[in-house]
């Protein structure tokens, strides 16, 4: 059950009310949900009396959802959520381009491609400070030095960052230095992290695990904005089959799917999703036309030398290439009268 609360709400008001539903061995969290406050009840709730409930000054109306992923599905919440971050939109008809290197190497190679992708229309800067790798031998990432560069990048193109955040151990330094929190496939679970991180009420890149379901992607996100972050922008970049074509498999209905379960900005990984640049224009075009809010893309000036993933890692021309193409799908299918946003 949740308690929406009343804008004007007097802080005593909901005071007395927790306190209420506390005597009745209920659990009360408030949460800030977009500009509505509400309480998220947990416990037995099938004994409260909504009349009760409704006596409360402070209390606006009831809701029950039949879904779990309470605050991130569309009961609460039935329009699309935009958010500004830094000066960029993203979600409810805004189409925004992450872009950068899979991990920050040196300072020129990380301005030169911040350089190369703002001019070509990225809306935010991704790039890996902290690197999450299968093997223990392989390159790991720079870690706080490379935060250091990403801030220097932003500082001179003005790009918002992205990067991905591993251990709680760092929460100090994402939440003054990164606009924009990733949390990786493999942490999707991590159910301590992804609660820290919304008690930093940043904006968070919630990344679908290898083997999770949409419902687990989606409950995931309801750890993050019940620890206090509403922003949560949804993406797909593959899941693991049967099939080794492809380093994952790349799950375009979960982009229409996703959008009619969840208010949240979704936007799709090709470059994880197919670990083969051959492959990342085609997939992120299709994903730009089955009506994603935004893309992220690995870009790096010298792909056969890059650190990490060069694979998968398209370079700042074929990028360019790449953005005038998902500009001329979203033109011809999204701006027509009862087109999708």
């Amino acid at each position: 059950m949740i308690v929406i609360l009343k804008q004007d709400a007097l802080d005593t008001d909901i005071a007395a009310l927790k306190a209420s539903l506390q005597a009745q061995s209920l659990c009360a969290q408030e949460i800030i949900l977009a500009d509505t406050r509400v309480l998220g009840l947990t416990g037995h709730d099938d004994r409260l009396s909504e009349d009760m409930l409704l006596c409360f000054p402070c209390v606006e109306r009831i809701a029950h959802t039949r879904e779990p992923y309470t605050l991130a599905g569309r009961g609460l919440h039935p329009d699309d959520s935009v958010f500004e971050i830094a000066g960029r939109k993203i979600g409810g008809g805004t189409f925004a381009v992450i872009a950068g290197p899979c991990s920050v190497e040196s300072e020129a190679q990380l301005l030169s491609i911040a350089r190369e992708v703002e001019a070509a229309g990225a809306a935010f800067l991704r790039g890996g400070a902290f690197k999450p790798r299968t093997s223990p031998y392989a390159f790991p990432g720079l870690g706080l030095e490379g935060l250091s560069l990403l801030k220097a990048a932003r500082q001179e193109t003005g790009l918002p960052i992205v990067t991905e955040i591993m251990s709680s151990e760092y929460l100090d330094a994402f939440a003054e230095d990164v606009d924009v929190i990733q949390i990786g496939t493999r942490n999707m679970q991590n159910f301590p992290l992804l609660r820290a991180v919304g008690s930093l009420k940043k904006p968070v890149l919630l990344k679908r695990g290898l083997s999770s379901t949409l419902e687990e992607l989606l409950m995931a996100a309801e750890y993050v904005i019940t620890g206090g972050s509403s922003q949560v922008i949804l993406c797909e970049r593959g899941i693991r089959t049967f099939e080794p074509g492809t380093r994952s498999t790349l799950d375009l209905s979960a982009v229409p799917i996703l959008k009619r379960k969840s208010h949240l900005p979704v936007v799709v990984d090709p470059s994880h999703a197919t670990g083969d640049w051959r492959l990342v224009e085609s997939m992120a075009l299709a994903a730009t036309a089955a009506g994603c809010d935004g893309l992220i893309i690995e870009v790096h000036n010298d792909p056969k030398a890059a650190l990490c993933d060069g694979s998968q890692s398209i370079t700042p021309k074929g990028f360019a290439q790449l953005m005038d193409k998902a500009q001329r799908i979203r033109n011809a299918l999204f701006s027509t009268p009862g087109g999708m946003p």
